[in-house]
């Protein structure tokens, strides 16, 4: 089979099991965001297992980008799907996603406990360091997706529009007028790379998993409202927030700020609390939703409103995954296609920009020792490479000695 090399395994159940496991490990020791994802990924199922070929990785990698959501989770996800079937995909999914959510999970309940007015200084000290990194996301974002002056263009503006227009909505709405931008006006400098991907699924059945996935956009809404109840409530936002953001990672705190903070779901300074905190724990950032499931002040909270959150969040990932793969091949090569995501990865940067300066910048940076600290913080992730997990202890720990 093209791009793929087959393992003997003695039944599902143990390619199942073995897929967990293979995942467990890697979301254990994942450290570093979504592209050092990638790197590890393609370390353990390209150069170690070869279960893909680089071409055949790289065309997966290339899709991943193009779909919103976390981009690496839904690598891991098709790979356990080319590997296992459904049952392999959920493996891989759980494998990599369970160790960072139970601890921020566990953060959540232990901050519950506290409240957030004990040990204010090292709580602030997580606000601070969550600028630098979302200073190191822009920095590293803006460089490969916006390297010419039209794209940067698109990104302040972008950034501006977002700020004038506050919710959900308006975030969505740059992001739809990036890609029309896009469409219309910018021009790819080269082609994706190209490899058959082994994928044993029929393009009608990809054709109807992704109407499920853009029904439920417009039906868990409809739901929640008639309902009034607050689970489905909690389902709905943050099944939007996984549908809707492109790019992954940091920037669905925009998204996850505008569901959680408003309705009083989550504190701002609970929120940006967790945060920081998530840049300590591998895995996906997407976890993040289980600290915000957790801690949330309606019911259910705790371990059953973390499980609720991770599931919304992630649900969307499986969907485009899996509806997309049998129809990759078909569009992938469509110039248009290509255009419009140059527009939408700016739009994206430009919403991160946003972001940055209301609520990450406003709500830490309220003295000359808070700037200190976080460009202390800003050096040592870019420029000195200290693991993100040991700055947020560094910054958590020296704000606690200097606000108490």
């Amino acid at each position: 089979m093209a791009g793929i090399r087959e393992e003997p395994m003695p039944d599902r159940a143990t390619s199942v099991l073995h897929i967990f496991l293979i995942f467990l490990r890697l979301g254990l020791t994942s450290f570093g965001g979504p592209v050092a994802h990638l790197g590890y990924f393609r370390e353990e199922f390209v150069a170690r297992r070869k279960w893909l070929s680089d071409h055949a990785y790289a065309d997966l990698v290339a899709l991943c980008q193009f779909l919103p959501g976390p981009a690496s989770s839904q690598v891991g996800i098709a790979i356990g799907l080319f590997r296992g079937g459904l049952p392999g995909a959920l493996a891989s999914w759980l494998g990599f996603t369970l160790p960072s959510a139970v601890a921020l999970a566990l953060f959540a309940l232990v901050l519950t406990g506290l409240g957030t007015e004990a040990h204010g200084g090292w709580l602030h000290g997580l606000k601070v360091v969550a600028v630098a990194v979302v200073a190191q996301a822009l920095w590293g974002m803006g460089r490969n997706l916006c390297p010419d002056r039209e794209r940067a263009s698109v990104a302040v503006a972008v950034a501006v529009l977002a700020g004038a227009i506050p919710g959900v909505l308006g975030q969505v709405g740059v992001i739809v007028a990036g890609g029309v931008v896009g469409w219309l006006w910018l021009s790819p400098q080269g082609s994706l790379p190209h490899s058959h991907l082994p994928v044993r699924l029929r393009k009608r059945t990809g054709a109807l998993v992704l109407a499920a996935c853009f029904a439920l956009l417009f039906l868990l809404p409809a739901a929640a409202t008639q309902s009034g109840s607050y689970a489905l409530q909690l389902f709905d936002s943050f099944y939007r927030a996984g549908a809707l953001v492109f790019g992954g990672g940091h920037v669905v705190l925009p998204l996850l700020q505008a569901e959680v903070v408003p309705p009083r779901w989550v504190s701002e300074d609970a929120f940006l609390a967790g945060y920081g905190a998530a840049q300590a724990v591998p895995g996906p950032l997407f976890t993040f939703a289980a600290y915000l499931g957790a801690a949330s002040s309606q019911s259910p909270s705790g371990w059953l409103g973390a499980g609720v959150a991770i599931a919304a969040i992630f649900l969307p990932a499986f969907l485009l995954v899996i509806g997309a793969l049998p129809l990759w091949e078909g569009v992938r090569h469509h110039p248009a296609m290509q255009r419009a995501m140059l527009g939408v990865n700016a739009a994206v940067v430009g919403l991160l920009l946003a972001a940055f300066y209301d609520p990450v910048w406003t709500s830490a940076i309220l003295s000359p020792a808070d700037f200190t600290l976080a460009a202390a913080a800003f050096l040592l992730l870019v420029f000195w490479k200290l693991p993100p997990w040991l700055v947020v202890v560094l910054a958590a720990l020296t704000a606690g000695v200097g606000w108490q």
